[in-house]
């Protein structure tokens, strides 16, 4: 690799380590192997190559949890929309103990958007390309052939991801598993609590 992708990597590992805040130049060059002249070159400013990191830590994650399991693909007929709602959340919230870096970080970059305008402009454009990204993978929507549907079952999903993230992280123990979300759904559809 070379000291862009050097750079981009070292970010990454300081964000799951120290979060946005804590991460400074010198945290980025050590993980790096690279120099502080390096982040100016390559990126533009320490923000510049946080953001990008973040976008990454992000992508990464979600790729993570909405693949399918092998032995699901292809084989047999398509998952019923609500069968397959209820295995990506338990992936999502399987994931929680590993992947718990991840979700303090979102939290922390959350609430630094106000903030910030330049990290709340990076993160526009890929927040609404992941609610196509949540409508196809939890849902089964196509936003390529229903893309308004897609959009807002996306901006459902990316809501419903968001609360269940504030939920896991104050009090596990009283946190939605995969099976409430699904029956919390069914709820809704049904206009009624069974």
């Amino acid at each position: 690799m070379g000291h862009r992708e050097d750079l981009l990597e070292g970010a990454k590992r300081c964000l799951l380590e120290k979060g946005y805040a804590r991460t400074t130049a010198r945290d980025i060059v050590a993980a790096s192997g690279t120099n502080l002249a390096s982040i100016g070159y390559h990126y533009g400013s320490k923000e510049a190559l946080l953001n990008l990191a973040f976008l990454k830590v992000t992508e990464e994650w979600g790729e993570l949890l909405t693949k399918q399991p092998e032995a699901g693909r292809g084989d047999g007929p398509p998952e019923a929309p609500l069968d397959q709602f209820r295995d990506v959340w338990e992936r999502v919230i399987g994931s929680y103990e590993r992947t718990r870096a991840v979700w303090q970080l979102q939290m922390e970059v959350v609430s630094r958007v106000d903030s910030d305008p330049e990290l709340q402009k990076a993160l526009a454009g890929p927040q609404r390309e992941g609610r196509n990204g949540l409508a196809e993978n939890m849902l089964g929507i196509d936003p390529e052939s229903d893309p308004e549907r897609a959009r807002v079952a996306g901006l459902f999903c990316q809501a419903l991801l968001a609360g269940v993230m504030v939920q896991w992280m104050i009090d596990r123990d009283s946190a939605p598993s995969a099976q409430d979300l699904t029956d919390g759904l069914k709820a809704v559809l049904e206009g009624r609590v069974s």
